[in-house]
């Protein structure tokens, strides 16, 4: 089985445009889907999709609490949440063919030291039946900027093998605990470096220098690009083929819900990212976001290419 961990959750709302947005004036929605949303979220249905058991955890809280909830009752995703005084947030994405999507983003309520508390002293008995781990996203205000590092640690204690993608203070603390996989993508190693990364060779440059630190799986999201992979067998550069996109919105999840497949069914690191670049594809062509059509990704899987770029550099011990 494999968790994911959502601790910034929302109601996501994605409003599809019919006609150019005008701003300062009434617009009228064609369509809206409503999903349980947070990266942790997106990437459980992912795993859903392909056949794995999983289980989504993380904090909820009040009304939106609950219909979030009853929104992944109706997925047929399990879940083992721990509920919070404050509203879960709700998230917006807007959807137009002139822009394409534009997203706003509530912050979610403030969480208190004692429900931290209670949920990192839960935490190993929610993964326990688990192999894998996902940590996806930001987390509420009032928590630690330490938590995913201590979460790491506890599931590597018990024997688990941890995805973490977030970014900032949070991954910068998170990487110490060197988990099996970070999924950073251009702009959050920017961050976590403070340069301008303005190529390929910039891209490779600062993967390994995350790998150094003892982490065994650095995969880069390069969007369209798709992934670029450092580990001990290679620097490996997965490559889409071009396709249809309508809503890029969770690609990034849905390539972090396939490595933890991946990393369930025990690939090797090539067949790894060609997956992950495959699913996140199918994602991009579907209107949904964690969403994609089973017979479609099946196709895509043949038609990423996969190359080796060079021998990875060595990695010290985590």
């Amino acid at each position: 089985m494999i968790t994911t961990i959502t601790l910034n959750a929302s109601i996501d709302k994605a409003y599809s445009m019919d006609r150019e947005i005008e701003n300062g004036t009434v617009m009228r929605v064609a369509s809206i889907h409503n999903s349980a949303g947070g990266k942790g979220l997106n990437v459980a249905r992912v795993i859903r999709l392909c056949k794995e058991d999983v289980l989504a955890s993380g904090l909820v809280g009040g009304y939106n609490g609950k219909y979030l909830e009853a929104l992944l009752d109706q997925d047929g995703i399990r879940h083992d949440f721990d509920h919070i005084e404050g509203e879960t947030r709700s998230c917006i994405n807007i959807l137009d063919k002139t822009f394409g999507s534009t997203e706003y983003l509530e912050p979610g309520c403030e969480v208190s030291k004692e429900e931290e508390e209670k949920f990192l002293s839960r935490f190993p008995g929610i993964i326990k039946d688990s192999s894998v781990v996902t940590i996806s996203g930001s987390v509420p205000r009032g928590m630690s900027k330490d938590i995913y590092q201590k979460m790491i640690a506890m599931a590597k204690d018990a024997g688990k093998q941890v995805i973490l993608d977030t970014s900032g203070e949070l991954l910068k603390k998170g990487m110490q605990a060197c988990p099996a996989v970070v999924k950073p993508n251009k702009d959050e190693m920017e961050m976590l470096f403070q340069v301008k990364i303005r190529g390929m060779e910039d891209v490779i440059v600062h993967a390994e220098k995350i790998a150094e630190k003892g982490i065994g799986y650095v995969v880069v999201s390069l969007g369209g690009d798709g992934a670029l992979m450092v580990c001990k067998d290679g620097i490996f550069h997965g490559k889409p083929p071009k396709v249809t996109v309508v809503n890029t919105v969770g690609c990034g999840d849905s390539m972090v819900g396939a490595l933890a497949v991946a990393l369930h069914r025990k690939y090797d690191a090539k067949k790894a990212l060609q997956f992950a670049v495959a699913v996140a594809t199918a994602n991009a062509m579907s209107p949904n976001t964690g969403d994609f059509e089973p017979e479609v990704c099946e196709k895509l899987v043949g038609e990423v290419k996969v190359e080796e770029m060079r021998k990875a550099v060595r990695q010290s011990e985590g």
